[in-house]
Parts: C-alpha cells; structure tokens; sequence
C-alpha cells in the first residue's frame, strides 16, 4: 500500500510525520473517514468541504485548494488500485516545537491513506451501554469540528470494552441522547424516525444526512429534535450511522432489548436503499 504524505506517495512502512509534528503533541488538525464503493468515493465533495469548515473554525490554512485536495483523495484510491476502501485524509498543523504556540508551525503536514476495511461494527446488530463520559459541550470544544482530538470518545470506548458490548452512546451536560463514538443516532417510533438536531453536541454527518433524505423520500417523517434515554429505552427500532461503520441495528441498550433483539423493518428499507445509492454518490475513480 502506498500512503500520500505531503505531495508524494512512500510506501505504507515510510509514512512517517515528525514527533514534533502538532497533530501528535496536542491532536491540532482535522481529518476525514471517506468511503469508496466499487470504485465511487461516496460524497467526496461533502467530505472536501467539512475538511475545510473544520480547519476554518480552526484556523488552520491549508495550502491546497478543495479541488487539488480531491484529486489527492482519487489519486490515494487509485495508486493502490482500490474498488472498495476506507480513506483517512488528515491535515495537522504541522512541525512546530514544544511550545503550544501553533504560530511556531510554518507549514501543515497533509496525508491520506486507502485500505480495505469492512462496516466497522459488522451488520448483524450491536448492543449498547450508555457511557458516563459527557460529550464535549459546544462552548468547550464544537462536536461539529472533525479535529484530531478523540479522546472524549476514546474514554467512552474504552468503558464499552468493559463492558463487553459493542458501542457506547454519550450524553450532553443537560443528560439529552447525542451521539455515539463515532456515529449518529436513530430511533424509530410508530412510523417516525427521530434523530438529535445538528444544533446540539453532534457531528453533522454525512451518512446521517443521506439516510435522512432517503427516509424522507420514502415517505417517512423525519423528526430533528433532542431524545431522552427513555424515548431509546422504549423505541420499536435504533440503528446508528457513520463513514466507518455505514448503517448498523442496535438490538439493546443498556440491558434492554429492542425490538425482541430482531433489526426492525424500517432500518432494513433504509439499509437496502442506502446500499443502493452510495454505489452512485460521488466522484467516480476509474473511467
């Protein structure tokens, strides 16, 4: 595998950054999880510009434009002649020194990386347990920015692998449902879908937004409102979305079941659509 670092690709076991790089020391940048679908990067525009939303609010310029960082996107899939893949694409601050001043950093440190990598939580249906660990407030540190700091969920994670399940949801300060680890959350109560709104401690996502424009061309309501553990609790169906982990059932939360533990026939519809179109949505590699 060949990995992109900084205007040319190395060999995977090259693709190295500097221990003085500031996306190590103090996880400054950004980054982007993007998928590729028999060989359709699934909404790369939309990726290019959270990527840059994201290093904006940061204030972190990065010296490429959107449409040259695409083609670094393409070019990663295609050197490594890849159909179906999970991309990274990173951009730190760069090398400064050990100071936290990001203005003794000159120039950003970009790289992207391509492999194959199956849903990341599988597809059978996942158990839950909700963590202790608050999300990050966004008067503290915006959810809504995709920085390379992941250590609230990272803590998260960790009490979900004691816990010997699959996932854990977070909370905010105020105790409202928002987001898992690393994906968005769903429920599904007689008929209506209902997911946090992007004003609360969410990361807008981009599979979030798809399967919403799916369930509503469908012809399902779609409600955007803050949930209660309860609203889970007592839901007929919950799945979660995200790049990593696509679109997955959630079969039991914190020791209840859902839906006798079965996936629910509105999450397998919007499954079976969602399958359809991430294959036709996007910037295609080969020609």
């Amino acid at each position: 595998m060949k990995v992109y670092l900084n205007g040319k690709f190395v060999e995977k076991e090259e693709a190295k950054i500097s221990v003085y790089d500031h996306g190590l020391l103090y996880g400054d940048g950004v980054f982007e999880g993007i998928r590729v679908y028999d060989g359709v990067i699934f909404k790369l525009k939309e990726h290019i510009d959270r990527l840059y939303d994201s290093a904006k609010s940061i204030l972190l310029e990065i010296p490429l434009s959107k449409e040259e960082m695409e083609e670094v996107v393409v070019e990663t899939v295609r050197v490594n002649k890849l159909r179906d893949a999970y991309i990274r694409l990173v951009v730190t601050r760069g090398i400064g020194d050990l100071g936290l001043d990001p203005q003794k950093c000159s120039n950003p440190s970009i790289f992207c990386i391509a492999e194959p990598m199956s849903p990341l939580l599988g597809e059978s249906g996942i158990r839950v347990i909700t963590s202790s660990i608050r999300r990050l407030p966004v008067d503290v540190l915006n959810p809504a920015v995709k920085s390379l700091n992941y250590l609230n969920s990272i803590l998260a994670k960790i009490q979900a692998n004691y816990a010997g399940v699959d996932e854990a949801f977070l909370l905010d300060t105020e105790g409202y449902v928002v987001e898992g680890t690393g994906d968005n959350i769903f429920l599904v109560k007689k008929g209506v879908i209902k997911t946090p709104p992007v004003s609360s401690s969410i990361l807008r996502g981009i599979t979030r937004d798809t399967v919403i424009d799916i369930a509503r061309d469908l012809g399902y309501e779609v409600v955007e409102d803050r949930i209660t553990l309860h609203e889970l609790y007592v839901a007929d169906e919950v799945f979660i979305t995200g790049t990593a982990a696509e679109l997955v059932p959630v079969v039991e939360i914190d020791g209840r079941v859902i839906n006798e533990g079965k996936i629910g026939e509105v999450t397998k519809r919007l499954k079976r659509e969602f399958d359809r179109v991430k294959r036709i949505l996007g910037r295609r590699v080969y020609d």
